[in-house]
């Protein structure tokens, strides 16, 4: 285990818990942890080294009583963070869920044994570090002109994908926790996501530089594959590759179309069309540009899709030149300009 990566990870977590958790000792922290992976391993060591006065218990050496015990013990404003190689599962009970319904902080951090390369190990590390203004500048001005726009252009290579008609309203998840009911979520974080207000009002065409496969793990194409979209649905592709094809047609046969829903502008500037991980869901947060493919979507319900009533949501990354909301510049050069 790299003493650099732990110090690295442990000095990021602390930002992360004074200045998106606003925790204390006053509160109760609590680790709950297996060491399955190397990132499950550097994470457990550095949160031992940022909460020295924390509760510690490893998933797989504990029995469910004794957890539930534990988390039973747990006030409104204690602190919460789930180191797993996979996913937690206590029977029915939704860990997260159920920390949230008692009003506690929490920070998940799933599915690291997907992230095994030195390098990745790396990234995810370095995408932990919590830059504050950075992340409530640039998010909620980012949310802003997106609530106030009537269209967007996508610049990807000579391709352009054009919004019109405006967007949802804007959801973040920065680190900013004032204005929402629960206190916490996965990290690293860093994203602002919308959704056209009307799904067909997207047409044009795109270069995409990575998507989740079937197993939702990140493929990185040899070359950028190029997604056709009219009125809202993926009707066509161009040096599209074997892996893409599956995913379309997995999302084919269930739903009979390919839908095109959020627009996701991601921030963390850790991870980039050079720096990338195997996990989507940690991918995701990539400094630039995703949309996510199918008609599943948790919090924005169209006519005829309820929410999560479709069952897939496949973020793909777009190979972003630049990016215009209405006639403003927002992101060029593999940056935000706001």
């Amino acid at each position: 285990m790299s003493t650099t990566l732990v110090q690295c990870a442990s000095q990021n977590l602390t930002d992360v818990l004074r200045d998106v958790f606003n925790h204390d000792d006053s509160s109760t922290a609590l680790v709950i942890y297996d060491l399955d992976s190397p990132l499950s391993v550097i994470l457990t060591e550095a949160y031992r080294i940022a909460l020295p006065k924390g509760i510690f218990v490893n998933f797989h050496e504990t029995d469910t009583a004794e957890i539930m015990s534990q988390i039973e013990a747990l006030k409104g404003g204690d602190f919460v963070a789930l180191v797993q190689s996979t996913s937690f599962r206590l029977s029915a009970f939704r860990i997260r869920i159920e920390l949230f319904k008692k009003s506690i902080k929490v920070a998940e951090h799933p599915h690291l044994g997907r992230m095994t390369q030195d390098i990745e190990v790396s990234h995810y590390v370095n995408a932990l570090a919590y830059d504050k203004e950075y992340f409530h500048h640039t998010g909620h001005t980012l949310k802003d002109i997106l609530n106030e726009a009537e269209g967007a252009v996508v610049h990807s290579g000579d391709e352009k994908l054009i919004y019109k008609g405006g967007f949802e309203a804007a959801k973040i998840n920065i680190g900013d926790y004032r204005e929402m009911k629960n206190m916490g979520g996965q990290f690293p974080i860093g994203e602002v996501f919308t959704e056209a207000t009307e799904l067909t009002s997207l047409n044009g065409r795109t270069n995409i530089i990575a998507f989740g496969d079937t197993n939702y793990k990140v493929n990185i194409p040899p070359h950028p594959i190029t997604i056709i979209i009219e009125n809202g649905q993926i009707i066509g592709t161009e040096n599209s590759t074997e892996e893409f094809e599956a995913v379309l047609d997995m999302i084919k046969e269930e739903e009979n179309v390919v839908w095109v829903r959020e627009l996701g502008l991601g921030l963390n500037r850790a991870f980039s069309k050079d720096k990338h991980v195997s996990d989507m869901g940690t991918f995701e947060r990539m400094c630039g540009l995703h949309l996510s493919l199918g008609a599943k979507h948790g919090i924005y319900a169209k006519e005829g899709m309820k929410r999560n009533s479709g069952k897939f949501h496949i973020d793909v990354m777009i190979d972003t030149n630049s990016f215009e909301i209405d006639d403003r510049v927002v992101f060029n050069g593999e940056k935000w300009l706001v």
